[in-house]
């Protein structure tokens, strides 16, 4: 039967059900199927009670400028991907083995593989094939940042901390952006700086740059990893 609504709780189930074994809503890569299912969405699905279906819109969304140029049929609606019945897609143990459906799907997507197609047709077919997997090798992921609150402490209270901030925001990194920060009272006078940065993680190491922080030992005692949080895991460490 295919998707239903994606307004109602049951509808955006099915769609968390669906996407939860699957990259993409047909085949292995994005196509028109995505595109018509994406479009039907009223927006982005809560996160908190459709992890799968969030994970899959946000991933076509950065495929938006893309759209037209996916292959698929793209005067479908997306009523008719999906499930054949609303049970498998709401109970995922009765769902068909996820390997199998996308074997099938695969085949949907470039034309069949059976011994009775001619020649011809399993050239281009496989032509295709190859086409879209260079391409799809070919787009660069985003990078992965991670969002993280440092604690800088200093000697004593006579500490300036004017300084400290400006020494501390001199440092410069390919891939390190600074952020807010403000003065935390600590004890006895003392005050500690509390900062947020945004790293880039292949590029920038906290351990490395809380040394080049510390380096400063005329203002700097110490300095701890509050917290920080991936952007694309959502994953926070401590």
């Amino acid at each position: 039967m295919g998707f239903a609504d994606f307004v109602t709780d049951a509808g955006l189930s099915m769609l968390e059900s669906w996407v939860t074994s699957r990259s993409y809503i047909s085949g292995y890569g994005p196509s028109q199927a995505d595109v018509a299912s994406f479009k039907a969405l009223p927006g982005p699905p809560k996160v908190e009670k459709y992890p799968h279906a969030w994970r899959w819109y946000k991933h076509m969304a950065s495929y938006q400028s893309e759209f037209s140029s996916l292959p698929g049929d793209p005067s479908k609606a997306y009523t008719s991907y999906g499930p054949e019945k609303s049970e498998a897609a709401l109970n995922p143990k009765d769902a068909p083995n996820a390997a199998a459906d996308e074997d099938d799907e695969d085949d949907d997507l470039f034309g069949s593989d059976d011994e009775s197609e001619d020649e011809e047709t399993k050239k281009k077919r496989e032509e295709n094939l190859a086409a879209y997997k260079k391409k799809k090798e070919g787009k660069t992921k985003p990078a992965a940042k991670s969002i993280v609150t440092l604690d800088v402490k200093p000697w004593d209270d006579e500490t300036d901390m004017k300084q400290l901030e400006d020494k501390m925001r001199g440092i410069e990194m390919d891939g390190l952006t600074w952020g807010a920060s403000k003065l935390v009272p600590l004890a006895f006078g003392i005050k500690k700086l509390q900062v947020n940065l945004v790293v880039e993680d292949e590029k920038v190491s906290i351990d490395d740059l809380q040394q080049q922080i510390e380096a400063d030992e005329d203002h700097v005692q110490s300095t701890d990893v509050v917290s920080g949080t991936n952007r694309d895991c959502s994953h926070t460490f401590d």
